[in-house]
C-alpha cells in the first residue's frame, strides 16, 4: 500500500501544478501572469542545470550506500549543493542584466530556484533512507503549500512578486516540515575525502544530467520544426497543446515508478547476487512497460472525449490530428530516456547515455525536417518520423540491457498489450448523445487496468513475487514478507 500511496502522491503533485497554473492565470493580470510564467520557467531551468547532477548522483550512490557511508555522502552532497546554490545565484544575477523582468521578480525567481533544488535534494535523501511513505507525504505537503502560497499571494495583491513569494514560502514549508519530520544524520569529513566524493558525483552525475537535458530538448526542437512550418494558427496551437499535455502523464508515471522501485534495484545491484539484481530489474521493467502500454491505450481511447470537453474549438482539429501520434512518440521517448537507460545507470555508463541522447536528437531533427520538407503532414508526418527514429534509437541502445539479462514475464507484457489495444479501440465508440457510453468506457478501462495491476503485483507487495516461469521462489516469498 505504501507504493500505491507514493504513486498517488505523484499524480496529486501533477494535479496541484495544473490547478496552480489555472488559478494564477485567473487571479493575475496578463502582464503579471506573463512575468510569473517567465520567472518560474527560468528558475526551473536554472534549478535543473545546477542541481540535476546532484539529484542523479545522490540517487545512484546513496541508494546503495551502507549507513556509515550514507552520512558521509549526504554531507558531501549538501556541501556541493551549497556551492551550486551560490553559482546559481551568480549566474542568474548575471543573466538577469539582459532581462526586462522587474528586479523583484528576478530576485524571487532565483530564490525559488535555490529553495526548490535544496528541498528536492533533502526529500531525495529521505526517500533513500527507506522512508518512502514519509517522503511521499512530504512531497504532497509541499505541493499543497505551493498551491496555497501562490494562490494566496496572487489573490491578495494581484502581482507576480506576491505569487512568487507564495511559491517560495511553499518550498520553505516543505523543507522545514522535512527537517522536523526526518533529521537526516550527517558526518563531516576532511576536505580530501569530500573532494573525492565530488569527483565521483561529477563523473557520473554531470554526464547523466547532460543526457537528461538533451532528451528534454528533443520535443522542443520538434515543436520548432513543425510550428515553423504551420505558422501561428489554430492548427499549430492544437499541435503545441498535444505536445504540452501528452508528455505529462508519461513523465509523472515514470517518475513515480522510479521513486518506488529504482532504489531497491540499485541496492540489489550493488549488494545482492547477480540473479537477485536481474530479477528485481526485470520486475521494474515489467512495471514500466506494462503500465505505460496501458496508459498509451487509455490516452488514445479517450483523446476524442477529452478534446471535445477541454480543447478550444479553434485548436480542436489540430489537436485531434496530432494527439494519437504524439502519445506514441512520448511512449517511445519515455522508454528510451528511462527504461533503456536503467542498466547504463546501474553500470555508471554515463558517457553512453549522452551519446544515445545526442544520437536521438540528431536523427529526430533530421527525419522530422525531411518529412516536413517532403510535403508530409507537419503534424502526423513529423511525429511519425520522430516516433520511428526514436524506436530505432531505443533498439540500437539495448546492448547493455540485453547483456545484463533481466528476464521479463512476457505473458504479462502480452496481456498488457491486449488490454491497451482494447482500451484504445474505445475511441471508435460514440459518446454522444448519451453520457452512458462514456461512463461505460471508463468502467471498462478501469477494470482492464486493475486486472493488469493485480496480475503484475506492482503495488501490493504482500503477495509473493513470481519467478519468470510463474512459480514463487522461497527467496521471493521471504522478500515479500519482509516488505
Amino acid at each position: 500500500m505504501i507504493r500505491l500511496f507514493a504513486i498517488a502522491g505523484y499524480f496529486y503533485q501533477s494535479a496541484a501544478a495544473i490547478v496552480l497554473i489555472f488559478a494564477t492565470s485567473h487571479l493575475l493580470a496578463a502582464a503579471d501572469y506573463t512575468n510569473l510564467s517567465l520567472a518560474l520557467a527560468s528558475s526551473q531551468l536554472l534549478c535543473v542545470l545546477m542541481f540535476e547532477w546532484l539529484q542523479l548522483a545522490g540517487l545512484r550512490f546513496l541508494a546503495a550506500a551502507r549507513p556509515s557511508d550514507a552520512a558521509r555522502l549526504r554531507w558531501s552532497l549538501f556541501a556541493a549543493a551549497s556551492l551550486s546554490a551560490v553559482a546559481l545565484v551568480a549566474i542568474g544575477a548575471s543573466a538577469s542584466l539582459l532581462s526586462k523582468l522587474p528586479a523583484g521578480v528576478i530576485a524571487l525567481g532565483l530564490t525559488v530556484a535555490v529553495l526548490q533544488g535544496m528541498t528536492d535534494l533533502y526529500l531525495l535523501t529521505v526517500r533513500l533512507s527507506d522512508r518512502l511513505g514519509m517522503a511521499s507525504w512530504l512531497l504532497a505537503l509541499r505541493a499543497t503549500a505551493l498551491l496555497a502560497g501562490a494562490t494566496i499571494g496572487a489573490g491578495s495583491t494581484g502581482t507576480a512578486e506576491a505569487a512568487l513569494l507564495g511559491v517560495a514560502s511553499g518550498h520553505v514549508t516543505g523543507l522545514v516540515a522535512a527537517l522536523i519530520a526526518c533529521r537526516m544524520p550527517l558526518r563531516p569529513v576532511p576536505l580530501r575525502i569530500m573532494l573525492a566524493d565530488w569527483a565521483e558525483f561529477c563523473r557520473y552525475g554531470m554526464l547523466a544530467a547532460a543526457a537528461s537535458v538533451i532528451h528534454l530538448s528533443v520535443p522542443v526542437l520538434l515543436r520548432f520544426i513543425v510550428v515553423g512550418r504551420l505558422g501561428a494558427s489554430g492548427t499549430s496551437a492544437g499541435f503545441s497543446l498535444a505536445l504540452d499535455l501528452l508528455q505529462r502523464p508519461f513523465w509523472v508515471l515514470n517518475a513515480a515508478i522510479h521513486t518506488v522501485s529504482y532504489p531497491d534495484v540499485v541496492n540489489d545491484f550493488e549488494h545482492g547476487s547477480r540473479a537477485k539484481a536481474t530479477r528485481s530489474t526485470g520486475r521494474m521493467f515489467e512495471f514500466m512497460i506494462c503500465t505505460t502500454v496501458v496508459l498509451l491505450g487509455g490516452l488514445i481511447g479517450f483523446i476524442p472525449d477529452a478534446a471535445r470537453i477541454l480543447v478550444p474549438q479553434e485548436s480542436l482539429d489540430g489537436f485531434l490530428a496530432a494527439a494519437p501520434m504524439a502519445a506514441l512518440f512520448y511512449f517511445l521517448h519515455t522508454h528510451l530516456q528511462a527504461t533503456v537507460a536503467v542498466v547504463p545507470h546501474l553500470e555508471k555508463l554515463a558517457t553512453r547515455l549522452v551519446i544515445v541522447a545526442a544520437g536521438q536528437l540528431a536523427i529526430v531533427a533530421l527525419s522530422s525536417a525531411i518529412a516536413v520538407a517532403a510535403g508530409l503532414s507537419p503534424r502526423g508526418g513529423a511525429l511519425a518520423a520522430a516516433s520511428a527514429t526514436t524506436a530505432i534509437a531505443a533498439l540500437l541502445a539495448l546492448g547493455p540491457t540485453i547483456r545484463f539479462g533481466a528476464v521479463l514475464r512476457w505473458s504479462l507484457v502480452n496481456e498488457a498489450v491486449v488490454a491497451a489495444a482494447l482500451i484504445g479501440s474505445l475511441a471508435a465508440l460514440p459518446t454522444q448523445p448519451s453520457s452512458a457510453w462514456l461512463a461505460g468506457k471508463v468502467v471498462l478501462a478501469v477494470i482492464l487496468t486493475g486486472l493488469i495491476a493485480w496480475h503484475g503485483d506492482f503495488l501490493m507487495m504482500g503477495r509473493a513475487r513470481r519467478s519468470p516461469t510463474g512459480a514463487g521462489k522461497p527467496g521471493d516469498i521471504l522478500e515479500a514478507i519482509e516488505r
